[in-house]
């Protein structure tokens, strides 16, 4: 449990620092020592959100909303992510 929380404060210094690559290395060290952590999927969220990484936002809020059905914040990233595809979708038919 130290380790965990050790990893997931490093994470959270680096989203404050906007090194979201870091922060999701971090994050994701967090999963591979406790999968039912929701706050450590909907922190990575909002970092792939900053990257512009729609799917895999979309698939950590969809992780968060199997455990906790009601969880607002994995409700909004998930929104925004939904959001930033048919973005992505539009501009791709564009072209």
């Amino acid at each position: 449990m130290e380790k965990f929380m050790r990893l997931k404060n490093e994470g959270n210094d680096f989203v404050k620092m906007g090194e979201y690559e870091e922060a999701v290395n971090k994050y994701s060290e967090c999963m591979e020592l406790n999968t039912e952590e929701c706050t450590v999927y909907t922190n990575r969220a909002l970092c792939y959100l900053k990257l512009y990484k729609y799917e895999e936002a979309k698939q950590d809020c969809d992780h968060v909303l199997q455990i906790e059905d009601s969880n607002i914040k994995a409700f909004y990233r998930r929104a925004l992510a939904y959001k930033g595809l048919q973005v992505r979708k539009k501009n791709m038919a564009g072209i």
